[in-house]
């Protein structure tokens, strides 16, 4: 009998634990505040996630 290898294993190896790149945090924002957060992210030239957590950052800092 002749043993078969297990087939490696698609994508990249996970992660050791606590080393994640980061975490998903849900968040539903009305159509007038989505559309207030596209524009401010826009005029700074910055997509609406780094919008976000620059916003995030400079509040917090404060």
């Amino acid at each position: 009998m002749t043993q078969r290898k297990k087939p490696k294993k698609i994508g990249r190896p996970k992660l050791p634990k606590g080393e994640a790149k980061g975490r998903i945090v849900p968040v539903r924002f009305r159509p007038e505040d989505i559309k207030a957060i596209e524009a401010a992210a826009k005029a700074s030239k910055q997509t609406v996630s780094e919008w976000i957590r620059s916003t995030i950052h400079a509040t917090v800092q404060r």
